[in-house]
């Protein structure tokens, strides 16, 4: 976005990634790691319904987006976020073959958070989490892209991570932007990261022990190993910390970053540029 708050940069493009999730696929596809993968399926499980509450989020205010530009960007926002939510919940049923019981944490996880804090929650503050939770994504998919953390990954869920994280890059400012439209208050952009923050790490925090619950086939002990093998890896893990400081900058615009890059290379790799 410019000085003179008109909305610049492309318009997100909805893909189909064509990943083939209905082959047999190990029950540790991350690398045979227990942890890693349990801690990636967490994640993953919290995706569908988090993008569709990010729809009505900025869909609540598109009667008052009046940048013909901003609008387009929008449509594709909703393309992109409405297919990322049917490709993960595909994988989904791989993990109900594998024993896991999915139905009960989602459950769980939508009764909370959009059976209860949506519901009580102002529209607004809806627009600035949603704000605050696409730049988490975008800064996700930047550690993922740039430090190739997915290297050793099963390729099927490496491309449809890949991708996802491609196309969070991409639609990273729309949410900001109509949030900056129609309420450009610091202080609720500052609300929307806390609770975009705190529900972040609580329902993941969930989601991924609800899952080493259910794992009848690893042991504690071997969780614990592999736990410790993941931390002593040497990735930088300050970047979400890093993120957050970022984000509460008075003059921060996602558009800042420059990461678009990482997006368009591995698009283009795999013919989806």
């Amino acid at each position: 976005m410019n000085e003179a708050g008109v909305t610049v940069g492309p318009v997100p493009r909805p893909r189909t990634p064509g990943v083939d999730l209905d082959t047999a696929m190990p029950r540790y596809w991350f690398a045979d790691n227990v942890a890693a993968t349990h801690i990636a399926n967490g994640v993953n499980l919290l995706f569908p319904a988090g993008e569709r509450f990010f729809v009505r989020s900025v869909h609540h205010y598109l009667d008052q987006v009046d940048d013909p530009h901003l609008r387009q960007q929008i449509k594709g926002f909703f393309g992109q976020e409405g297919r990322h939510a049917k490709e993960h919940e595909r994988q989904f049923r791989l993990l109900e073959e594998q024993g896991f019981d999915i139905e009960r944490i989602l459950k769980l996880y939508e009764r909370v958070a959009y059976g209860f804090i949506e519901k009580v929650a102002p529209k607004s503050l809806a627009l600035a989490t949603t704000a605050a939770a696409e730049h988490f994504t975008a800064i996700m998919a930047e550690n993922a892209l740039r430090n190739r953390l997915l290297d050793k990954a099963h390729p099927a869920m490496q491309q449809l991570l890949l991708w996802h994280a491609s196309e969070e890059i991409e639609h990273r400012s729309v949410a900001f932007d109509v949030l900056r439209k129609v309420n450009p208050s610091y202080g609720l952009r500052m609300a929307g990261l806390a609770m975009a923050s705190l529900c972040l790490t609580g329902f993941w925090t969930l989601s991924v022990a609800a899952l080493v619950l259910q794992d009848e086939e690893c042991s504690s002990q071997r969780f614990f190993r592999d736990f410790i093998i993941l931390r002593q890896r040497k990735e930088d893990r300050s970047f979400l910390i890093k993120g957050i400081r970022t984000y509460m900058r008075p003059d921060f615009h996602p558009s800042q970053a420059d990461i678009d890059h990482l997006a368009e290379e591995y698009l283009m790799s795999v013919g989806l540029a």
